[in-house]
């Protein structure tokens, strides 16, 4: 994106930690953001030729929150439980489409979208994961009314099933990271006298 990312960034830093508090709830807020996001992509596409400026925008807004709408009366019908675990969070999806509009997201090539897609699910589902596992002690146990998930252990971390829980996991997440890549990069540097 040719323009800052600090806003989307910090969107998405809400959506992550405020949706990740189990694996059941952090697929269902990427099934419903994925969709509210392709539509909103597909719908706007034809209207950017036409509008611009304060226009566009507004369009813009009255397009994400409509398309954001639809889609919590939708979870609201099939998926009522998920859909009050989810909270306010349903309706930062409209906001964070305006965003990577105004940002030029939708502009981008295919491949770029795809990837930084990919990595923000990939991050929410991990953070997700874990932030079930290690914060109450199983993995999976409401993605099926079947099956009652993967037990480890009985009791877990109650913290890190809270938001600053989460802030934290994903502030050590960043710092192995970062630990890895620095050690990658030290290990290829090469010492000639």
């Amino acid at each position: 994106m040719s323009r800052p990312t600090n806003l989307t960034n910090t969107l998405m830093l809400m959506l992550l930690l405020g949706t990740s508090a189990t694996l059941s709830d952090a697929l269902g807020m990427l099934l419903m953001s994925s969709a509210v996001v392709v539509v909103y992509g597909t719908c706007i596409a034809p209207l950017r030729s036409k509008l611009s400026g304060i226009s566009l925008m507004l369009a813009s807004v009255l397009l994400a929150a409509t398309l954001t709408s639809c889609a919590n009366i939708l979870a609201q019908r099939w998926a009522l439980q998920w859909h009050q675990a989810l909270g306010v969070y349903g309706g930062l999806i409209a906001l964070q489409c305006v965003v990577l509009e105004y940002n030029g997201f939708f502009r981008q090539a295919l491949a770029q979208r795809l990837r930084f897609f990919g990595l923000a699910s990939g991050l929410l589902l991990a953070l997700a994961a874990l932030r079930e596992l290690f914060g109450q002690g199983h993995l999976g146990r409401g993605l099926s009314e079947h099956w009652q998930g993967l037990v480890l252990f009985s009791d877990g971390l109650h913290l890190l099933t809270l938001v600053p829980g989460a802030f934290i996991l994903l502030g050590l997440l960043l710092a192995a990271r970062q630990a890895w890549t620095r050690s990658n990069a030290l290990s290829k540097e090469t010492h000639h006298p």
